[in-house]
């Protein structure tokens, strides 16, 4: 099939390698590059580096709501257009295009969490598990109706990080099906529940900041949740600290006090519970196991975290 690919970060860039092996790509969309790094130096997405590497034709468009922009993506008189964490709004025309309009690659089983954290928020939930849908998209927010789901669980010590992987991979393999049963005429498009309906917000940096007086389940689930962005952080003698692994503890003392350390860790006292830190990291240092952080940074029982 004549695909134009629409998608950013590495999510998509898997879905694109994929599909990069069965079908004919014939445009790349995906968002202009940025700064990043210490030099803030303009820097492709992995979706323009891959597209580079192939001698796809990629476009960079700030907004796709200009008509010259529309016309540059009708020449390409494409069958589909595939869209996986592109970043961009595609208004009604853009949609309207492909000769069988634009499918999405949402990573959660829709209806719930619609929008653009939805990895994040099904772990800070406490989702037992979650997935791929593959979405006939519509002008709204991820309201489209549904094409295919693939369920994929979350073990209990899961990351945005290890889940992103697993639902990256499993992205790829779901459009590659729902093509398929698109050439043969099979697909069955389902209506979304509205009701049932939950979203999934962006993550904001300040979300990271520990509350010691929440509940340590919420709080193990943050670190998780947040991990490797934007990284749960609490305060120790006025230095900020990075949490990036943590596990409950069934423990009580005041909220925020160190009650215990050990080989394994550092336990702080929370709202419910305690909390085991594992892996921490100070200011422009590593990310350390316990042991190695607190031959760097002692911290004694009794001490706080503000």
């Amino acid at each position: 099939m004549k695909i134009i690919f629409a998608g950013t970060p590495q999510f998509a860039a898997s879905s694109l390698a994929v599909l990069l092996e069965k079908h004919q790509i014939v445009a790349v969309l995906t968002q202009p590059d940025r700064p990043s790094g210490r030099g803030m130096k303009l820097v492709a997405s992995p979706v323009k580096q891959l597209a580079m590497q192939n001698n796809l034709p990629v476009m960079q468009p700030a907004s796709l709501k200009s008509g010259e922009i529309q016309d540059q993506i009708a020449a390409f008189n494409a069958d589909v257009m595939v869209v996986a964490a592109y970043g961009l709004i595609l208004p009604e025309a853009v949609l309207q295009l492909p000769r069988y309009g634009c499918m999405n690659i949402h990573a959660s089983l829709l209806p719930r969490w619609r929008g653009a954290a939805p990895i994040q928020r099904a772990i800070l939930a406490g989702d037992s598990d979650t997935g791929i849908t593959i979405m006939q998209m519509d002008a709204g927010l991820d309201t489209g109706e549904m094409l295919l789901r693939h369920s994929c669980p979350i073990i209990p010590n899961e990351t945005t990080a290890s889940l992103h992987d697993k639902l990256a991979e499993l992205g790829g393999k779901s459009i590659l099906e729902a093509l398929c049963l698109l050439e043969e005429k099979r697909l069955k498009p389902v209506r979304q529940d509205d009701g049932e309906a939950t979203y999934a917000a962006k993550l904001l940096k300040s979300e990271g900041r520990i509350d010691w007086g929440q509940d340590a389940q919420q709080i193990e689930r943050a670190v998780r949740a947040f991990n490797p962005f934007p990284v749960c952080q609490a305060e120790y003698n006025g230095e900020t600290v990075k949490v990036w692994q943590a596990s409950l503890v069934k423990q009580n003392g005041e909220a925020g006090r160190v009650l215990a350390i050990d080989k394994s860790g550092l336990t702080v006292a929370c709202g419910k519970d305690a909390l085991r830190l594992e892996v921490m990291q100070r200011p422009a240092g590593k990310a350390l196991p316990a042991v190695q952080f607190l031959q760097a940074r002692p911290v004694k029982a009794g001490d706080f975290f503000s």
